[in-house]
Order: C-alpha cells, then structure tokens, then sequence
C-alpha cells in the first residue's frame, strides 16, 4: 500500500465506524474487570497512631514522615521528659539538655535525686567528655575547678580513683588515648560519635617486635600480681614504679629499646616503660625495634572515649546487678550513688543521689537500678559514689555531698559544647 490516503465508498466508512465502536467497547470492559478494587477502605497506621487512606490522604501521609524542625524535636524532647519526670522540678539548661531535681519516697525514706538528661540528635553541638583533673593521673581537684576549666554545661564524677593518689582504677580513654587499663574486667561505657554502648571491658594489649609479641596485662595501674607485664606512661608519672621480684624493665622511646635494667627508670617524654617478670621480658632484649598495639574486648572500633565504673544496673533493658562478680562488694547498702546510662533513642542520662542523711539516706544498688530502668534506660552502670557523689550544673554544684562543693577528684564525665 502506498502513503496516500485511503479512500473508502461510505459503505466501508459506516462499517469500519462500527467495529472501532465494538473494539473501543471491548477494550474499556476487559480494564474495568481486570482493574484492582479501590483501596479507599486500606487504612496505614503513622507513627503518630493516625489513621489514613493512601487514596484520600496521601498529602498528609507524606507530611507526616517529614523530618522534624529543631522546634518540633524540641516539642517532642519537652514531652518525653515530662512524661519520665512527672511531679519533678524540670530545669532547661541548654537546648538538649534538661536538669531534672526530684524527692522519691523509697520504703518509707525520703531520697533526693538530681538527673541530667542529654539529647544529642536535637544538639548536635553537645559533647560528652571524660576528664583528668591535670595531664598527670596522680592528680586532684574539685569537680568545680575540673568543671570551670573546661567550661563544662555539666559535669559529674567518674570512675573510683585511688584516694592518696587520684590515679584512676578501671579503665580511662579520652579522645582515642588509653590511660588506665580494667581492674577485674569492670563494666565500662564506651561513647563513639554515633552512640554508646556499654559491656564488661577487657585490654587485649601487645608489645609487638621481630622476636616475639609480649602480652600487656595493663596501663598505668598498680600491680596486683608480680608476674603481671605493665606499661607505664608519661601520664603516669617522671618515674616508673619499682619493679616486681625478680623483675626488669625496659624503656621505650618512639618505638626504640633505649634503656633495659632492674631499677625503677624514667619515662620517656615520647615513650613508656613495660615493668615486669624478667622471663616474660627477655623476648624483647634483642629488639630493635617494639610497637604497642592497644586494642580491648570487645573491639570498640572508632570509640572515641571509654569510662569504666561497676557493677552493671540495668543490661540489655533489665535490672541486672553484678556485684559480687566485679568484686564491688565493698560498696553495698543504702549510700549516695553516682550513675549514667542511656534510653532506646539515644539520650544520654546522669544521675546522682544524696545520701547518709536524715532528708535523704541514700539508694542501694538495686534501688538504684529500678531507678535507672524506670526512667527509661536500656543500659546503665554505677559509678564511683558515697562521698565523691557530686553534680555540677551551670555553674554550680546542683546536689547536696557531705563536703560543700564535693571532695577533690581524680576524673569527672562532663557535658560541653562544640568550640
């Protein structure tokens, strides 16, 4: 057939007409019966616990999942804490941050309470830090003086301590640098720029060289038992600590062998030394070169800070206090308590509890775990207490220790903001 027009007798025209009108007929009742049903009747549940129809409401549907503004995150962080803290005094410090004063009513004993609740999603800016006293671990100051030279939002005491020295017992790191090593293994939080997470923490530490790799059993803590190898810092102190029986030491500095002998030696400014039994040492003696490699178990890769306390409170969403098992039993009964934890969606809380007094006695631990739960933490862990308890909010000490103002501490965990 050519490209030229058809031309057809009206005849062909009325019935060609008739057939297009059947087939277009057809065509319209084949969709129809194979169309799905409306689904006006479908209803989808947002997470508000409105109901919709896709079909009739759409719009709003897509509305709803929006990302939420600053002020509504804000609205939303307000409620939640209302709802955890009714019939409590709710203070704002900054946006993010809330400082929450209340008295419970536990057995028929009054008990004061002061909880510091931080949202970081709605505050990026926020930043929880772990704190030394000075640069040297043998140090102490009041959580004021700690607080002020950081200029901290707020601050509360970390973990024990050794009183005569300060020297941190239970493992230290901020922004990435070990500073003390686990004692028996002790819960510890571990703070990562996207979260937290919080397990029994155990150094899984090496000094590595070409003869052979020599296990670390810790950093910077006293020793407990002479065949232990420990590496110490400059944060340490000028000198290593006196070696064990039958024992040497080895003085590293920027990965080179510079000293080897049995007296206690000085730490290099850009070094350590490793004290230990002189048969677990001997491997190194021909080395030239050693590299120490710090890792824990679990393998927190990218923590940034890790603060050790003990025991647990609340694990996995449960009470669960392990006490006897950290060796903490020294701490039982009814005392002020030191605490943090963290909620489902993140918010990172801090509390503290007065004590040992007629308008306050204090919490025991598994009191003190029920707290923790009901106020909505999924995880959560007791920090040093009794008299290092101490709070620190805008500018002042919020709780009420038996020393004014708090004793002077080795380390504090503080809330500040981005410089």
């Amino acid at each position: 057939m050519d490209t030229k027009t058809l031309k057809l007798t009206p005849p062909k025209m009325i019935a060609t007409a008739i057939n297009l009108s059947i087939l277009t007929a057809l065509v319209v009742l084949t969709n129809n019966f194979f169309k799905s049903p409306p689904i006006i009747a479908k209803e989808v549940r947002l997470a508000q616990g409105s109901v919709v129809s896709p079909l009739l409401d759409n719009a709003r549907a897509k509305e709803d999942i929006k990302e939420l503004t600053i002020e509504e995150q804000a609205t939303n962080f307000n409620k939640s804490v209302r709802n955890r803290y009714k019939n409590s005094m709710i203070y704002d410090v900054a946006l993010g941050v809330k400082h929450i004063k209340l008295t419970k009513t536990i057995n028929g004993r009054p008990v004061r309470i002061n909880v510091v609740e931080i949202n970081q999603k709605l505050n990026p800016n926020l930043q929880i830090n772990p704190q030394l006293s000075s640069s040297r671990l043998a140090s102490k100051s009041t959580i004021t003086t700690l607080a002020r030279k950081n200029n901290s939002l707020v601050a509360i005491n970390g973990t024990y301590f050794k009183p005569q020295t300060g020297v941190p017992l239970g493992t230290l790191m901020i922004n990435g640098k070990m500073y003390t090593g686990p004692i028996y293994n002790r819960v510890a939080m571990g703070i990562f720029d996207d979260g937290f997470d919080m397990a029994r923490l155990e150094l899984n530490a090496q000094v590595k060289s070409f003869k052979g790799n020599l296990k670390v059993d810790n950093i910077n803590q006293p020793r407990m038992l002479s065949t232990h190898v420990i590496v110490y810092t400059p944060e340490w102190g000028t000198f290593a600590p006196p070696s064990p029986k039958y024992g040497k030491q080895i003085a590293v500095e920027n990965g080179k062998i510079i000293s080897i002998g049995a007296q206690a030696m000085p730490i290099p400014h850009n070094g350590y030394v490793i004290v230990g039994p002189d048969e677990r040492l001997a491997k190194l003696y021909r080395a030239k070169h050693v590299d120490l490699d710090i890792k824990t178990i679990p393998n927190w890769d990218n923590v940034k800070h890790i603060i050790s306390g003990g025991p647990y409170l609340v694990k996995n969403g449960e009470v669960f206090v392990d006490m006897t098992e950290q060796k903490l039993g020294a701490i039982g009964g009814k005392n002020p308590r030191t605490a943090i934890g963290y909620t489902q969606d993140g918010d990172f809380i801090m509390v503290a509890v007065d004590g040992r007094e007629g308008a306050s006695v204090g919490l025991t631990l598994k009191e003190l775990a029920w707290f923790m739960k009901s106020i909505g933490c999924t995880n959560a862990m007791n920090l040093d207490g009794g008299g290092s308890t101490v709070m620190y909010v805008n500018g002042r000490v919020v709780n009420m220790p038996k020393v004014k103002g708090g004793i002077a501490l080795s380390n504090a965990l503080t809330i500040d903001l981005k410089s």
